[in-house]
């Protein structure tokens, strides 16, 4: 696995100035062979010249965010005018993945949520408008308040990581994973949530039997006055409604 002090060497060139944001650097599968996920300042590469990895490119190279003003565009999907990726994870049902972030800031508290949508056909050629995605895991708040202690702060903690589990039993077949972090730093104002989300293709093996639900298009997932995003971090607080669809729980 590359280091991340490597990664920042060839990540970074374009992003010095929003060095803070992250993104997905690369993924293991039960901790075995690295995988490149997406950087951000492949997007503009010319044709055939970008590295063809599993991460879906976006046009992020400010490694922005996703407001809620634009939770009804195809931008929430896999983030601004994703393009698939044009490579697999190759797993099992029931195996976990680690999500390598190259940096997250320690301000940015807020809710990790996974998604995964079965692709009709190749997910290399899906647009983020043609996915329906269905919970698979989520996290928040862990304890205290003002701003309290979060999933983002165990993120940190373990090397900017963090896993999620294929459901056990699911189908085989091609799938895109979202993983997706909202910081609430400024969300105590109208509009001030930032999503950031991340799409991952992945080929599913094995001989299990379970099939999605009909799942949702991510632009139904949240409106801008749900009390996950329109949530006052910096206050005395006893609970944290995640925002989104219910966890499938296969």
């Amino acid at each position: 696995m590359p280091s991340f002090s490597t990664i920042a060497a060839f990540s970074f060139p374009l992003l010095q100035l929003a060095s803070a944001h992250g993104y997905v650097a690369g993924i293991k599968v039960n901790q075995g062979t690295w995988i490149d996920g997406a950087n951000p300042n492949w997007y503009y590469q010319p044709a055939g010249t970008a590295p063809q990895t599993p991460g879906w490119q976006a046009l992020n190279q400010d490694n922005g965010f996703v407001a809620p003003d634009s939770f009804s565009t195809a931008d929430i999907a896999c983030h601004k005018s994703a393009k698939p990726g044009q490579k697999y994870i190759s797993a099992n049902s029931g195996d976990t993945l680690t999500l390598y972030w190259n940096t997250w800031p320690d301000s940015h508290k807020g809710p990790v949520i996974n998604y995964l949508a079965k692709c009709s056909g190749e997910c290399t050629a899906a647009t983020p408008g043609s996915l329906s995605f269905s919970k698979i895991s989520q996290s928040a708040w862990l304890s205290g308040s003002d701003p309290g202690t979060w999933v983002t702060d165990t993120l940190i903690a373990q090397n900017f990581t963090s896993d999620v589990k294929i459901p056990a039993g699911l189908a085989p077949g091609n799938y895109v994973l979202r993983h997706e972090i909202i910081a609430l730093h400024s969300a105590g104002s109208a509009n001030g949530a930032q999503a950031y989300p991340q799409c991952l293709n992945i080929k599913v093996g094995g001989s299990g039997t379970k099939s999605l639900p009909a799942g949702e298009a991510a632009t139904a997932f949240y409106k801008s006055t749900d009390p996950g995003i329109l949530f006052n971090l910096y206050t005395a607080f006893t609970s944290y409604t995640i925002p989104g669809p219910a966890v499938w729980s296969g």
